[in-house]
């Protein structure tokens, strides 16, 4: 049959692909060269066009014999004959005594192949044999004597193959020798680029990028999968429908994957994909519980040699899934054929994950499989779990799937969910939820079904913690302790999270009264609990609160030290992954690094958070990481991307349940004040409703400080002297309450502001009288921000104060110029080691302080940071991973107050360490 011998005519209408012809033209010197992919990755359409170019750079470039197999060439006599046929048309001669010995009968095969390497050896010119479809002829006679073709391969013999499932060749010698070049789905796949340039140039469908990428990513690449949607856009109007609607239920889909992958398998086979077809993923014992057979990972190895739209999950081929639209076709078929199969298939699914520890899918399962109090079983035990990781967004999707009827009867989980909405800032049905709970509590505790008896001997005392942040909620302050206090009351001498718990509320609703120093203290209360029930990501959330009043008591080594002690902790903890609130501790730290002027180490620390990703994240994190950020670009004099990232912050706003005193628009504000945009800053005043006359309270001393400035720049503006003497009036009256309520920060911000309004009244000496006291208070703590935001002439009024304090005006210089002259090194782990007070060589330096020494091991890791080594190497080196390499390096950063290796080094040499 001449035809299969032809070489397959490349279609007109093509996707250029260097990428692999490259890849291709670069293995022309291997002995093999293998495209192994599913039915539909174009490799049959690649090697042609490949060898095309080839073949048109010049006759004696290569000489190319194909042979187009079909099932009936597993037989070695035929499978060569058409072999040696198609080497012998492409290059006359060298076949033909191989051909007659086939033909005669009479020898060996191996005989045969020895004479046709004879003849090619001493051919001056190449060939390339490509063998197309190979799988359909991988039979044990051919896979021999091919595989002694290899072994004996004169130099002038290349071979190609395409197939859909890897031959049984010696293909791990050849890619040992450096023999083998392989070309794989993955390789296949169509890049975006290239998907565009298939739909829009050779189908002409004019789809805009985004139905594009939809559409790339839906069918992962897959060629066949978009000529097959192409084919299905040309018949219809609305593209944008149809992509958003595309899977493997399409009529083009359905039929090329089953006629051409599901029906050629066998039986066995067959119904070994419908019954895993329930899976998102696929492992050998999760396979075996699921079909209730046994080599389930043979199975999945024999599928992925057979390239049967199988993706692997992991170098060692533990865990794969099915290609997206293959996996819509198996469940489609199994749903037609087998539909009373599918929820105990899910079920068994169900069991085995939760066996292995794996609560997610196991609830998923049961969900799917329609048993609603498998799942809500399954949710009570992984609860606790689920919030010690701060998962309350996926407890709540759970529990909000659950009919009320299986909720009734399940006191705990209905707490849970009490929890989890409030967790999610969902307060609409609390107050309904929490009523109807203590009814049913108190008229029909024999109907209970309860799965956890730890957290049901914990209900009462949970309860009352609920009431009390559904008080605080409302700002019902002393209907908030009064709960508060029944939670303690009724606590267990063993429940550290309901004393936590209700320690935290009792300090927010000093923090929203303005009593920091109490709040202070019932979040350290709160920390010490969490930590004590190995609550770690709430301990990371009270360090936010904790970091947050020691700014505010303006404490900023207090500050560093209780983010750096929250990051280690976190790095202690995080051996199965990133803590969730990791990230928050590096937005504290740059918060810290902020205020004492040093925007490299705040942008450094910012960044890391923002690389860790939103996992590494608690609720507030994604709005206080940009309003840091925004004070940064600000400071850049970039003020759109400032406004941008305030704008998103106010839409990604989550209280989380702590006093709102530092609103985002009061921020904007601020922004447009130091950019002269005063008519929105006024419009902000008016609709925030803020005014010089009010009276002052905590909860809005944020926004009428922010007014003070307001009217300052008002009176620079426009020299009417009235926006002067509410300006002065307004800050006396701030700075008297923060006085009292021992808030530093704001105590320093308004005198300095006060000092402004008098250098402007031309009162210099009442300036620099008011500037002074805040220089005393900022200056031993390396704080230099409340004087860096207010323009040069603040820092021209510093130069005028007393000797023992003009010295101040250059660390602000140097902090606006980027370059701060000083950061007190700091330190986070043991609270109970001494300070250590280090000098450091130099006529003007000052004493740097070390809280906590390096371990032995911290020591080690910091002299090699001082070589050349590279962190593997360091690894290497100390006998430990990378990742404890990294833990080790954090906790010296952290300790060091650094946020790179030259500057632990740095310190380190300063430290005399």
């Amino acid at each position: 049959m001449q035809t299969k011998l032809l070489f397959p005519r490349p279609r007109r209408a093509l996707v250029p692909r260097p990428r692999l012809s490259d890849a291709l033209h670069r293995g022309r010197d291997a002995a093999l060269i293998l495209v192994s992919a599913p039915a539909g990755f174009g490799k049959t359409t690649l090697l042609a066009a490949a060898l095309q170019e080839r073949i048109a750079e010049g006759p004696n470039i290569t000489t190319v014999a194909w042979v187009s197999l079909d099932p009936r060439d597993g037989d070695a006599a035929r499978f060569w004959t058409y072999a040696l046929q198609a080497l012998d048309v492409a290059s006359p001669g060298c076949a033909a005594a191989a051909l007659s010995q086939l033909e005669g009968g009479q020898s060996l095969l191996a005989d045969v192949i020895t004479s046709l390497i004879n003849e090619l050896s001493v051919r001056p010119d190449d060939v390339t044999l490509v063998l197309d479809d190979y799988h359909l002829a991988d039979t044990p006679d051919v896979g021999d004597a091919l595989s002694f073709l290899l072994d004996h391969r004169p130099p002038q013999l290349h071979l190609i193959i395409s197939t859909r499932a890897d031959p049984a060749l010696p293909l791990p010698r050849l890619r040992a020798r450096g023999e083998l070049v392989e070309i794989r789905a993955s390789d296949l796949r169509f890049t975006a680029d290239e998907a565009e340039t298939y739909l829009n140039t050779v189908h002409d469908l004019r789809l805009s990028a985004s139905a594009v990428d939809a559409l790339e990513s839906r069918t992962e690449g897959w060629v066949a999968a978009l000529q097959l949607a192409a084919l299905s856009l040309h018949g219809h109007d609305d593209a944008a429908s149809f992509i958003a609607t595309f899977a493997g239920d399409d009529r083009f889909v359905v039929d090329y994957l089953v006629d051409e992958v599901l029906d050629q398998q066998p039986a066995t086979l067959r119904r070994f994909l419908l019954d895993t077809s329930v899976l998102d993923r696929l492992s050998g014992a999760l396979c075996d519980a699921v079909t209730a057979g046994s080599g389930g990972r043979g199975l999945l190895e024999t599928l992925e040699r057979r390239n049967l739209l199988l993706i692997p999950l992991d170098d060692q081929r533990h865990w794969y899934r099915y290609h997206h639209l293959f996996a819509d076709v198996l469940l489609s078929r199994l749903l037609a054929e087998r539909p009373e199969d599918v929820p105990e298939l899910h079920r068994r699914a169900s069991r085995w994950y939760e066996q292995a520890g794996h609560p997610e899918p196991a609830v998923r399962h049961a969900f799917a499989a329609g048993d609603v109090d498998l799942a809500a079983d399954l949710i009570e035990v992984a609860a606790p779990s689920l919030r010690r990781h701060r998962a309350e967004g996926t407890l709540r999707s759970w529990l909000s799937q659950l009919p009320p009827a299986v909720l009734d009867k399940r006191p705990v989980l209905a707490n849970e969910f009490i929890g989890a909405l409030m967790s999610t800032s969902s307060f609409e049905d609390v107050g309904d939820r929490l009523d109807a709970l203590e009814r049913s509590l108190a008229a029909a505790p024999d109907m209970f079904v309860i799965r956890n008896d730890a957290e049901w001997r914990r209900l009462p005392a949970v309860l009352a913690m609920h009431r009390a942040a559904f008080a605080l909620v409302k700002g019902d302050h002393g209907a908030t302790i009064a709960h508060a206090e029944t939670a303690l009351a009724r606590a267990t001498a063993d429940d550290q999270l309901t004393v936590g718990g209700a320690s935290a509320i009792k300090g927010l609703a000093a923090w929203s009264a303005g009593d920091l120093a109490s709040a202070l203290k019932a979040y350290r209360i709160s920390a010490d609990c969490m930590a004590a029930a190995g609550y770690i990501s709430d301990v990371l959330g009270c360090t936010v609160t904790l970091v947050d009043l020691e700014l505010q008591l303006g404490r900023l080594d207090q500050a560093h030290r209780a983010a750096a002690r929250g990051l280690e902790l976190a790095g202690a903890a995080g051996d199965e992954g990133v803590v969730r609130g990791t990230a928050d501790m590096w937005v504290a730290l740059a918060r810290v690094a902020w205020e004492r002027g040093d925007t490299v180490g705040a942008e450094e620390n910012l960044n890391r958070a923002s690389d860790l990703g939103e996992s590494a994240g608690l609720p507030q994190q994604p709005y206080r990481w940009r309003v840091a950020m925004a004070h940064l670009r600000e400071a850049q004099g970039d003020v759109a991307s400032a406004d941008t990232l305030l704008c998103e912050a106010e839409r990604l706003f989550n209280s989380d349940f702590s006093p709102v005193v530092r609103p985002i628009p009061a921020v904007r504000a601020r922004l447009h004040i130091h950019d002269g945009d005063l008519a929105a800053a006024r419009s902000w005043a008016t609709s925030a409703g803020v005014a010089a006359a009010d009276e002052v309270t905590y909860l809005r001393e944020y926004e009428h400080v922010t007014l003070a400035r307001l009217l300052l720049a008002e009176h620079a503006d426009t020299h009417d002297d009235t926006h002067l003497s509410q300006a002065l009036s307004l800050l006396e009256r701030l700075h008297r309450a923060a006085d009292a309520g021992g808030r530093t920060a704001v105590v320093v911000e308004t005198m300095v502001l006060q000092a402004v309004a008098h250098d402007r009244a031309e009162r210099t000496d009442e300036a620099v009288r008011r500037l002074m006291p805040a220089v005393e208070l900022a200056q031993p703590r390396g704080w230099v921000r409340p004087f860096t935001s207010e323009g040069r002439r603040v820092r021209e009024l510093l130069t005028l104060l007393p000797r023992s304090e003009s010295g101040f005006a250059r660390t602000v210089d140097a902090a606006v110029g980027g370059h701060p002259a000083h950061i007190r090194a700091q330190s986070s782990p043991a609270a109970n080691v001494a300070d250590v007070p280090v000098s450091v060589p130099g006529p003007s330096a000052e004493p740097l302080t070390l809280v906590a020494a390096l371990s032995s091991r911290e020591q080690d890791v910091l002299r090699l940071l001082a070589s050349d080594l590279d962190g593997p190497s360091i690894a290497r080196h100390l006998n430990v991973s990378l990742a404890t390499v990294r833990t080790h390096t954090q906790h010296i950063y952290a300790k060091l107050g650094v946020n790179n290796r030259r500057a632990a080094v740095r310190r380190g040499h300063q430290l005399n360490l």
